[in-house]
């Protein structure tokens, strides 16, 4: 897969995209990304990329002709062209997953008080947000993107299994980790995780899945994949409450 991204900060990116899971991906041509600087793209005189705004407040806009002119230089046929701002769709797993089967990404990153709202009408192809917060810039938002798509792409992680067995891979909360030692500061390692019986182990896991998300998000059971077992336990957990 390729990505481009657009930026008037590129230097940002230096150390998330050669650094781990991201840098071993691009070293072994599982993943190409490129940044582009669109200030060189102004028309400008002094380069600038951006102006006020009309009808007055305060921050700038960013120029819609460098914006322009950079997606037309970095996007061939079939690229598909997002905007990471806060009005777009939110990046969930089942959204990383269908962008990692896309063949050339191009992400566009604001700044300032936004972008010209004519580039964003005749050049893009979607919004995404990474949640309901506002951020100085597009940048921190594309390297999240980046980062979640990268591990849906085929070999990136180095075990197939890893993205399926994560937080949201199903709709709920990733079950509790252990590692060595079997004992630390008293605390002792789940017996479940230490029978060898791998028929217990995923149902241990499974429970405490279900338990993390009732606890911390409950919201998403309401659209996670639920069995009739799944269903069967979170109504015998409800009943302990209700007893208590």
């Amino acid at each position: 897969m390729r990505i481009d991204i657009l930026t008037i900060f590129p230097e940002m990116f230096d150390s998330v995209l050669s650094s781990s899971i991201l840098g071993r991906a691009r070293e072994k041509g599982l993943l190409d990304v490129v940044c582009t600087d669109i200030r060189p793209f102004s028309e400008s005189k002094h380069k600038n990329t951006d102006d006020y705004p009309f009808g007055g407040g305060a921050g700038m806009v960013m120029l819609a002709q460098p914006i322009a002119d950079a997606l037309k230089a970095v996007s061939g046929d079939g690229a598909r062209k997002i905007y990471l701002g806060p009005r777009g769709k939110t990046l969930t797993t089942a959204y990383a997953r269908e962008l990692a089967k896309e063949e050339h990404l191009v992400l566009l990153c604001g700044h300032y008080e936004g972008v010209d709202q004519r580039v964003l009408d005749s050049c893009v192809d979607e919004e995404v947000s990474i949640g309901d917060y506002i951020l100085t810039g597009g940048e921190l938002a594309a390297m999240v993107l980046t980062d979640c798509v990268a591990r849906f792409i085929p070999g990136v992680l180095g075990s197939e299994e890893s993205p399926e067995e994560e937080s949201f891979s199903d709709g709920l909360l990733e079950y509790p980790q252990y590692t060595r030692p079997r004992v630390w500061r008293d605390m002792e390692v789940p017996q479940e995780l230490l029978s060898g019986n791998h028929a217990r182990i995923a149902w241990w896991r499974r429970a405490q899945s279900l338990l993390a998300t009732l606890a911390y998000r409950p919201d998403l059971l309401e659209k996670a994949e639920l069995n009739k077992n799944d269903l069967r336990f979170l109504r015998g957990v409800e009943a302990c409450f209700c007893e208590d």
